[in-house]
């Protein structure tokens, strides 16, 4: 399983990004600049958010407005969704944007219902999730075999990007050869060009969520919250070494404990069957 860091830091300013890069042995070109940080009520807000739409995904803005406002909190509709599309929760509520004709062409049918997933790389699947720290926030994408639930490869980053997860994607590619069916959000990364031809370039067919649909992906939904609640809430991180490294043994924890759903460990369900070692 490979993982790619693309971050910059918080404790890090003392180090040159050339130097930083060498510690985290990425190319100089992975290495993304710490965005603007938020402060420390937003980032309250939206430790709150997550914890809440970790158990209940479809919920929204509304939904959001009403539980922060009961909470004593006083926040409106605006910024409810604008700290939304700064987690990457924008997708799970119908929005506008993503009918525009720049985008329709990139937006492809979900391919998963009544599918039966009967062997590895018959079906993968990625997402994007918001990763609270004790002083900021990051980005986790993952790549997942839906058969065996074994993790394939996965990345930090300070920002969303199209690069980063094409990135991500490739190096699960390399390790493993490619699956069948790729399944994502139709999240403004997945629905670029940049993935869309990179993806179909390869003979992979590619499956996307319904605009709302956030349980489409629930094969990692539940993933996201596993991690969230064995290791993220139950370790809050200072910088991103410690970040990365927590999540990095997290993920081997995973690929080799017994899953509820296979009754298998997800690094021998896919090794056994696949033909690899496991």
């Amino acid at each position: 399983m490979k993982a790619r860091c693309s971050l910059v830091l918080p404790d890090s300013k003392s180090l040159s990004v050339r130097q930083q890069c060498k510690l985290l042995e990425v190319p100089r070109s992975s290495l993304y600049y710490k965005p603007k940080g938020e402060n420390e009520l937003n980032l309250k807000l939206m430790g709150i958010m997550d914890r809440h739409l970790t158990d209940h995904p479809t919920e929204g803005v509304v939904s959001m407005v009403y539980l922060l406002t009961g909470l004593g909190f006083v926040v409106g509709p605006k910024r409810i969704r604008r700290l939304f599309r700064l987690m990457g929760r924008e997708t799970l509520y119908r929005r506008k944007n993503l009918t525009r004709s720049g985008l329709r062409e990139y937006i492809r049918p979900y391919l998963l219902r009544n599918l039966e997933i009967e062997r590895p790389n018959q079906v993968w699947v990625t997402d994007i999730t918001y990763i609270p720290m004790r002083k900021g926030f990051m980005y986790l994408t993952a790549v997942m075999d839906v058969y065996s639930r074994k993790i394939l490869s996965w990345g930090l980053s300070n920002s969303q990007d199209a690069k980063w997860c094409k990135e991500v994607l490739e190096e699960a590619i390399t390790a493993y050869g490619k699956p069948e069916i790729i399944n994502s959000d139709q999240g403004g990364q997945y629905s670029s060009g940049l993935w869309i031809n990179y993806v179909e370039r390869l003979g992979i067919r590619v499956s996307m969520d319904g605009k709302g649909r956030a349980l489409d992906n629930i094969y990692i939904e539940r993933f996201w919250k596993s991690i969230k609640y064995d290791y993220i809430y139950l370790n809050p991180c200072d910088d991103g070494f410690e970040l990365a490294e927590g999540i990095g043994k997290h993920m081997v924890y995973y690929n080799h404990k017994i899953h509820h759903t296979t009754k298998k460990r997800p690094e021998q369900m896919y090794g056994d069957t696949i033909g690899v070692a496991a």
